[in-house]
């Protein structure tokens, strides 16, 4: 049986003692093998160039072009490279800059040998990786985006109707809406009865038809 073979890992990184300390990581690893190392974005582009890697671990603050700007340029150039970013930055500027410009992965700095070594795996194998704090961020961000959304279509709603409605629409009964807010079931039904008064619909059946056609509650909803 032929082993498989490690996969080629270039890193990046401004901070000298950082990438040394990297480069040792993951040497001790089978699974992965560091072909390159670069300490700006446009050493990075050469170095990938030369070495035409199966991952780019790289920083997003470094001199000259940054890890976003190298992340786009990689991958027009070479499609099948994926991109995991290491960084201290956790904002949603960075973190969505990175993600539209392709990086398929996103650790914060400070994330252990195993998260590090798991993440370019499923990079490698086109899948997407986020560390814990940053998938929050990415669940937020969106559930925010829904609730300004939603708040927008139907402006006659309180903020708590509206997190019912989008709840009612996505399948769930009032005992796990209930659960999910911590109310009481009777609360929830309050709350259902005045969405369907404000909404001038006659029952739930409605109310979730009326969710859906402004593109809330699509699909099954989530298991826990």
């Amino acid at each position: 049986m032929t082993a498989t073979a490690p996969v080629r890992v270039v890193i990046a990184d401004d901070h000298p003692m950082f990438l040394y300390g990297l480069k040792a990581v993951l040497a001790a690893a089978q699974e992965v093998e560091v072909v390159g190392e670069a300490a700006t974005g446009e050493e990075l582009l050469r170095v990938v160039e030369q070495t035409s890697p199966d991952v780019v671990l790289t920083d997003l603050a470094m001199p000259g072009l940054d890890g976003t700007a190298a992340t786009r340029a990689i991958l027009n150039r070479h499609s099948s490279t994926g991109v995991l970013v290491l960084t201290m930055h956790e904002d949603d500027e960075t973190l969505f800059g990175a993600l539209r410009a392709g990086a398929l992965g996103y650790l914060l700095k400070g994330a252990d040998r195993a998260e590090i070594i798991r993440a370019i795996l499923a990079v490698a194998s086109g899948e997407a990786l986020y560390g814990a704090a940053v998938a929050r961020r990415i669940v937020n961000f969106f559930t925010d985006a829904q609730q300004q959304y939603a708040a927008q279509v139907f402006p006659e709603l309180t903020g708590r109707e509206r997190e019912v409605l989008a709840l009612v629409a996505a399948g769930y009964g009032n005992h796990e809406i209930a659960r999910r807010l911590v109310l009481s079931e009777k609360t929830v039904r309050n709350h259902v009865s005045a969405i369907t008064s404000k909404l001038q619909v006659h029952d739930r059946a409605a109310a979730v038809a009326a969710a859906r056609d402004a593109g809330l509650g699509k699909g099954s909803p989530p298991r826990d």
